[in-house]
């Protein structure tokens, strides 16, 4: 009997997981189930649960290696690398530029997942906790807190920014305002098939664009953009 090396393994579990991630663009992450992953594959039942435990286990395979090839983490290092160069408000602009850029090109892929296990972990928490937990590190949303934390905090030391509120607050605010635009862009584009007079201005480019103008003035940098 011939052996089975790794490269034909991971060969099969790639093509496991793109054929998940094909289903979670298609439908929504909760309807997805092992018989649609089965279909879209063509291997059998034993094909598949010999390389996973079970759907869970494909999405979490699914989103570690979305986080690796989707990673903003770089983008965000090297924006923050010219802190001490470049005035606040165009670091502020030019992070949410960068953001900008990635919802607009991941809104049909990675950011729309990441809505749905939202909402999936609203009615079935156990479930999202079982997915994610397989799932190490820092998410792309979670180090740019982490990093921006950091530049908040010393650029307020250094007297280089006066922020209106506390670094908490901003930071808690810029989540709350984000994952608002996140999913108005998603259900706006993404699941709405009739032509909402705002859909030109539901877009990430936009309303980002003005959440930028909004740290700014929260940072006290407003006259500078």
């Amino acid at each position: 009997m011939p052996k089975v090396t790794e490269e034909y393994i991971q060969n099969k579990k790639n093509r496991i997981i793109d054929a998940a991630y094909t289903l979670c663009l298609r439908q929504t992450v909760s309807t997805v189930t092992m018989q649609d992953i089965i279909n879209e594959t063509g291997l059998s039942q034993g094909g598949i649960y010999r390389f996973f435990k079970d759907i869970d286990d494909i999405f979490s395979n699914m989103l570690l290696f979305l986080r690796k090839k989707e990673s903003i983490k770089e983008n965000v290092d090297e924006i923050l690398s010219q802190a001490d160069e470049l005035p606040p408000a165009e670091i502020t602009n030019l992070i949410f530029d960068m953001l900008a850029d990635f919802m607009k090109r991941e809104l049909m892929g990675i950011e729309k997942i990441d809505f749905e296990l939202s909402v999936l972990a609203m009615n079935d928490p156990e479930r999202v906790d079982k997915i994610l937990k397989n799932v190490p590190g820092a998410g792309n949303m979670e180090y740019l807190t982490m990093r921006t934390m950091e530049y908040f905090v010393k650029q307020a030391k250094t007297g280089r920014i006066h922020p209106r509120v506390t670094v908490e607050e901003l930071l808690s605010f810029i989540s709350s305002a984000y994952t608002g635009i996140q999913t108005t862009c998603i259900v706006n584009n993404c699941y709405r098939h009739e032509r909402n007079p705002l859909t030109d201005l539901y877009q990430p480019e936009v309303q980002l664009k003005t959440l930028a103008k909004t740290v700014n003035y929260l940072i006290g940098e407003e006259a500078n953009q």
